[in-house]
């Protein structure tokens, strides 16, 4: 699993979202956040985190939908639970993955960061082929952005107000962390 010099992953599925744009221009890539996304909530495999992140979710496909369709919003990558690795974002662009956000003092983390949203959530466990592919692109993401150093969770870069990745993700199955 390479990462070229663009910031795309030769492996990764490629789905292009509107909804991201340049990083400052002095904005080292430093931090990885993980969170946790399933739509409808609590449901896998179906197409609307894609459509959410290409601005196509249908507000009459789901009660849920018709709350969240006008968000703009994605991720650089999404690791379905089946461990295929999709990609909305280059990593040399800013997704806008982590809102209001803060590490280590530093606010705006969308500047500074990678968005990695895993198909799951709080209530139930994570698969194996999904840790797989997590730390594979882990491994990838460290050699192509040497400056990437941290690992955090949504939950500990916006403390009160998210809880991704969840109390079912075990971090001590994430390499280097």
């Amino acid at each position: 699993m390479n990462v070229d010099a663009a910031g795309w992953c030769e492996v990764a599925r490629r789905i292009d979202s509107p909804n991201c744009d340049a990083r400052p221009p002095d904005a080292e890539i430093s931090l990885l956040v993980i969170h946790n996304i399933s739509l409808p909530p609590g449901e896998f495999g179906g197409p609307g985190v894609e459509q959410l992140f290409t601005n196509r979710l249908d507000p009459s496909a789901h009660p849920y939908y018709a709350t969240i369709h006008s968000l703009r919003v994605s991720s650089h990558f999404f690791i379905r639970r089946d461990g295929e690795l999709v990609q909305f974002v280059p990593c040399s662009q800013r997704a806008w993955h982590a809102g209001v956000s803060s590490w280590r003092g530093r606010e705006r983390c969308n500047d500074f960061s990678i968005g990695v949203e895993l198909e799951g959530s709080d209530e139930q466990p994570f698969s194996d082929a999904q840790y797989r592919c997590l730390n594979e692109l882990i491994e990838s993401l460290r050699a192509a952005y040497p400056g990437l150093l941290d690992i955090a969770g949504h939950s500990d870069i916006a403390p009160g107000r998210k809880t991704d990745p969840g109390p079912c993700f075990d971090w001590s199955r994430v390499k280097n962390c």
